[in-house]
């Protein structure tokens, strides 16, 4: 992908290093509690500039001067905190092997990355914004299928984003003879800036090669699939039709990350175990007393690689059922049940299958074993999201929106778009998106509660 324009490199090259600068100043701020004196910021001033032009150099390495910086912003903080990290141990190394300078700043090297960090992602996703505020620059769409719709008109009905599609081009509705002259007679279009195109999609592998060429230099190229996940958060659901892009969503092991996040599910779990205690018997009496029927549910439902186990949850519904949806059967939420799901309650008994692994707090939702087949016929590659382990609340969870009075998916379409943002977590999946999930679930369940 071609880089930002000089101005715009500039720029942020310029804005970067004065908030690196600030984010020193404030650092030692913070570590003594008073305003740093000329000579003690002036100690630290030589030696992190060294430090500074090194880092700006590996941002640069990094890719935190290429276009996606302005239009692919939901990626940014985590690759600038990594690059941030990376930055941190070169500095650790420099001070070790060149001790003159006379600090050792191990606790501000620690306040630094944080300070700094949040700096980097304030200046990039909320001032330079509003230098760079500009009309939207011209651009052409190439794609297919629903997800181009859904493009089209995102981009165009809403002017936050730095391009507007001034022309397009449905691959769907074009025979392969002419798709090629159509493309490059729309490049030749002197005030096109940008072309979006779906470099996946397999009437167009013959032309993509035939795009780089300097008479096209004054275009930038953008994936129209990397677009799409940056501005919707999930994956299309062509990618299932790529091989590569299936590899790259192969899950590779990630030692840390999953040993954290054992440990974690393990903590929490007991921690919250013990108010669970308390509250089971005022729960179970209350499901009693207005219905019928077992307090407790047990429930096959899919876990990780489609290993089948039971889960544990109270009673929502008038009766139990497997594998239908609630527009399928007579079957009622109790009233109590409607609390006790828009509050989450009703999987507080899933708190021991957190504890002894087969769920985790985090990851897409466990299917019911008798809803998984179905769906797994109707959806290609549905069996992707059980590559992880599913969780109590999931990126889904927090993002889509079902249909009104429900909290799940009620059809295979709303499935299909669940499933799309299941995708998006196997590909993204961190500590931090994590972190984000537990959030985003606190507010929403803050939200249910208040209406």
């Amino acid at each position: 992908m071609i880089g930002l324009k000089k101005t715009e490199r500039s720029l942020l090259f310029f804005g970067d290093l004065v908030f690196l600068y600030l984010a020193l100043w404030l650092t030692l701020a913070l570590r003594t509690l008073s305003i740093p004196t000329q000579e003690y910021f002036g100690r630290h001033l030589i030696p992190f500039t060294f430090l500074f032009v090194l880092w700006v150099l590996i941002f640069f390495i990094a890719g935190l001067y290429d276009q996606h910086t302005t239009l692919f912003r939901s990626k940014l903080p985590e690759r600038i905190v990594r690059v941030q990290l990376l930055n941190i141990i070169f500095a650790a190394l420099f001070f070790f092997a060149v001790p003159f300078f006379g600090i050792a700043p191990k606790t501000n090297l620690v306040l630094y990355l944080v300070i700094s960090s949040a700096l980097i992602i304030f200046w990039r996703l909320s001032l330079l914004p509003l230098f760079l505020r500009r009309e939207p620059a011209p651009a052409l769409l190439i794609g297919g299928g629903k997800e181009f719709k859904e493009l089209y008109e995102e981009i165009n009905q809403n002017s936050r984003y730095p391009l507007h599609f001034t022309h397009s081009i449905n691959t769907d509705r074009i025979q392969p003879g002419a798709l090629s002259e159509k493309i490059f007679s729309e490049l030749r279009n002197p005030t096109l800036s940008f072309v979006v195109i779906d470099m996946g999609h397999s009437k167009l592998a013959a032309i993509l090669p035939h795009l780089y060429k300097p008479l096209f230099s004054n275009v930038q190229f953008i994936d129209a699939r990397e677009l799409y996940e940056d501005i919707f958060e999930r994956l299309p659901l062509s990618v299932l039709s790529d091989a590569g892009a299936l590899e790259r969503l192969a899950v590779a092991p990630r030692p840390f990350y999953h040993a954290a996040k054992r440990a974690i599910d393990m903590f929490f779990s007991l921690l919250l175990g013990i108010p669970t205690l308390v509250l089971s018997p005022l729960l179970a009496v209350a499901i009693r007393l207005e219905s019928r029927g077992p307090v407790m549910l047990r429930q096959e439902r899919v876990g990780k690689n489609g290993q089948m186990f039971c889960a544990h949850k109270f009673r929502s519904m008038e009766r139990v059922e497997n594998g239908v949806w609630i527009e399928e059967s007579d079957n009622k939420i109790t009233r109590i049940g409607g609390f006790l799901r828009h509050t989450r309650l009703d999987e507080l008994p899933q708190l021991w299958d957190i504890f002894v692994g087969r769920l985790s707090f985090i990851g897409p939702r466990p299917d019911l074993s008798g809803l998984h087949g179905r769906l797994s016929a109707e959806i290609p590659f549905y069996h992707l999201r059980s590559l992880v382990e599913p969780g109590l609340s999931g990126w889904a969870q927090v993002k889509q929106d079902y249909a009104p009075g429900n909290i799940s998916p009620q059809s295979i379409e709303e499935t299909k778009l669940r499933f799309m943002y299941d995708l998006y977590y196997l590909k993204h999946r961190s500590l931090m998106l994590d972190l984000e999930i537990f959030f985003r679930t606190i507010r929403v369940i803050l939200t249910r509660f208040g209406s």
